[in-house]
């Protein structure tokens, strides 16, 4: 019986891990700008885009190694003198129009636009006929059937 359970004890102590391995850290450091409008076009086009790994943070926020590297091809694009509109295009053509905090009002995407105005409007559209059927429901009781308080 002891050996079972030493048994049992030793192949489970197998199967955790032995030691928590930390994600692999790149170069850490910030990036070093040629001039402040430089910096601030990359700020800006950093905050305007989604990590795609951690999807509610922007680039700018997120400590993800993917959010690092994006940051990275934003500065090298900068570098090669695309345009803010050209660098976004860039990203929406790799990652998808996800990764646009403000997504462009197209066809596909109109739903995402439109979709909460629409649940408001059906939303009201169902308390105004609920009211109305229950204000047409009291109207209809006769008179000696209601009760007075």
């Amino acid at each position: 019986m002891m050996r079972a359970l030493y048994a049992l004890l030793l192949s489970l102590a197998f199967c955790l891990p032995h030691t928590a391995h930390p994600q692999v850290q790149g170069d850490i450091s910030p990036p070093e700008f040629r001039d402040s409008f430089e910096e601030a076009r990359f700020r800006a086009l950093t905050h305007e885009l989604r990590c795609v790994m951690c999807q509610n943070q922007s680039l700018a926020d997120s400590n993800a190694e993917i959010a690092r590297d994006l940051r990275n091809e934003v500065l090298v694009l900068l570098r090669q003198g695309k345009t803010d509109a050209e660098i976004r295009d860039f990203m929406v053509a790799r990652y998808g129009e996800f990764v646009l905090y403000k997504p462009r009002l197209q066809a596909h995407t109109a739903l995402l636009w439109f979709g909460p105005l629409l649940l408001v409007m059906v939303g009201a559209l169902a308390v105004f006929f609920l009211i109305r059927r229950q204000a047409h429901k009291t109207r209809e009781i006769p008179i000696d059937e209601q009760q007075e308080w």
